[in-house]
């Protein structure tokens, strides 16, 4: 009985990396907010729950990827547009 308890012990302590009322945030849902972001049209609603849900690592992460694809997106359009 002492060893059924020790391993139910065990398995209830869960992953200390998110809380129990915190959903794991999705790599999709953060694109997703970060994409709102840049075009800056985002319901305060949805924004809240953005805060509830996202890592914070993951949309600096995320944020900075789409900075560098937007500035190369960018700079490739120029040159196609400016090229003989």
């Amino acid at each position: 009985m002492a060893m059924g308890d020790k391993q139910g012990n065990n398995r209830s302590g869960g992953s200390q990396d998110v809380p129990a009322d915190r959903p794991r945030p999705s790599l999709w849902r953060t694109v997703q907010a970060v994409a709102w972001g840049f075009l800056g049209v985002r319901k305060d609603s949805a924004y809240q729950e953005d805060i509830r849900q996202l890592s914070p690592l993951y949309v600096v992460a995320v944020g900075l990827v789409a900075a560098l694809l937007l500035v190369l997106g960018l700079v490739a359009l120029v040159k196609f547009v400016v090229a003989p």
